[in-house]
């Protein structure tokens, strides 16, 4: 693995049916970059069209990945993958992912995508996957409404806190000391029944994990009415680690 540093670029930071479907914040993911070329972090709604906005060329992503299917994660999977193959003229591009997401009633891929795909692998807890420089570690198997969902490292740096209802073994099989760990915190208050991580898992999770920077995403209503600058100020406050609420085309070098 090169030791090189990667950026991220947050097309998108919306969280819950409201914030996205009312397009109040972008969605679309994330993207790593490493020497011009990209893996592309669960491509939501509106990804392809915000990837044109910021000038990025389609071809230059290696790597989709999923964390789970929920549309707010994967609505633009599949034309993200057809323009990086120009439409099948290239063939360049893999995938990670669950297996449900690819395979079953329920997938969101297209069957005839996955034919122009040079690697497709799927995630069970504690697999590792490799493609050119790009390494994702699938951690943990999340508990979040019955879809199979799963925490990622990336490139042995970049820790990804999909969604989640929060369980202690988090603290055990996520690495500690990453250089960035991004977590989707999409309440401000813990809500019983809903498996979605609060600003109180965020911070027990940055406390015991004391990742060298932490950054909250994935907002619901509450969260931008509490106002996240004021949400991160407080969690760093509280863990002594800097953490920086995301906005919609933030873009942080690790």
């Amino acid at each position: 693995m090169r030791n090189l540093k990667n950026k991220i670029i947050f097309l998108g930071t919306a969280g819950g049916r409201i914030v996205t479907f009312n397009l109040i914040k972008r969605s679309g993911g994330f993207l790593v970059e490493d020497s011009g070329h990209y893996l592309h972090v669960d491509p939501g709604p509106g990804a392809f069209v915000y990837l044109h906005h910021l000038g990025i060329d389609y071809k230059k992503i290696d790597l989709v990945v999923l964390s789970h299917l929920h549309l707010d994660h994967s609505a633009d999977v599949n034309t993200i993958l057809e323009s990086a193959t120009n439409g099948g003229k290239y063939r360049n591009i893999s995938l990670f992912a669950p297996k449900s997401a690819v395979i079953g009633e329920d997938r969101v891929v297209l069957p005839y995508l996955r034919k122009r795909l040079i690697k497709e692998e799927f995630f069970s807890e504690g697999s590792t996957h490799t493609y050119k420089s790009w390494k994702v570690k699938a951690v943990i198997k999340h508990r979040h409404h019955k879809a199979e969902t799963y925490g990622l490292f990336i490139n042995d740096k970049i820790v990804y806190v999909s969604c989640a209802g929060f369980e202690e073994r988090m603290l055990e099989l996520y690495p500690k000391n990453a250089k960035l760990m991004i977590i989707n915190t999409t309440f401000y208050r813990k809500r019983p029944g809903v498996e979605h991580l609060s600003v109180e898992d965020a911070e027990l999770l940055i406390k015991e994990l004391t990742p060298k920077r932490a950054v909250i995403t994935h907002y619901s209503m509450e969260m931008l009415e509490k106002g996240i600058e004021r949400v991160a100020d407080e969690l760093s406050d509280k863990t002594s680690v800097e953490v920086i609420p995301a906005k919609d085309n933030l873009i942080l070098e690790v």
